[in-house]
């Protein structure tokens, strides 16, 4: 079983991305559960997608340790870091947004998700589906083939080219990041 938490603030795509996530494990035939929370004022607060992946059924919906944190927001990364497995959890962060802490006892690794973003697509608003193209790559929970597949059944037609153009620079950037 893999709990992800994917975590930052309200508009930056945070349920989406979850979405996408728990959809992809579902195209794989994997026990997808998964929920989302957001601050008092949704856009510009505090927001959160829990996805739980398995193998058997699960018998809890929500996150009870952190596996993966995907962070986009200090706030976020802060709040939820430390509830991260220590030793083997992992923590991906929006490089230039978020800075680690690195007294954690846990794998972290930024990608420049929105300044890569807003420099290769010239839109600020895929830089969650950039790190979600990373978190695919490094970690392999799903693969790209079930998250492209996630993508195509979510994501309307005027914005499915951007998406997985997004997708691959993730991708891309995690290929060759340092670390």
């Amino acid at each position: 079983m893999k709990q992800v938490c994917v975590s930052g603030f309200g508009g930056q795509g945070i349920i989406l991305a979850g979405l996408l996530l728990g959809q992809a494990g579902a195209i794989e035939g994997k026990h997808v559960s998964g929920a989302s929370s957001y601050g008092a004022q949704a856009r510009g607060s505090g927001c959160r997608s829990e996805v739980v992946l398995s193998d058997h059924p699960i018998d809890y919906p929500h996150l009870i340790e952190i596996d993966f944190l995907i962070a986009m927001s200090q706030g976020t990364y802060d709040q939820y870091s430390k509830e991260v497995k220590e030793e083997t959890g992992f923590i991906l962060y929006d490089q230039g947004i978020v800075t680690p802490n690195e007294s954690l006892k846990v794998k972290q690794t930024g990608l420049p998700a929105t300044r890569s973003s807003v420099e290769t697509l010239k839109n600020k608003q895929m830089a969650n589906i950039v790190l979600l193209g990373g978190f695919v790559k490094i970690t392999r929970v799903v693969s790209l083939k079930a998250v492209e597949k996630a993508i195509d059944a979510h994501i309307g037609e005027r914005f499915k080219e951007i998406n997985l153009k997004a997708l691959r620079l993730g991708i891309e950037l995690a290929r060759h990041r340092n670390g």
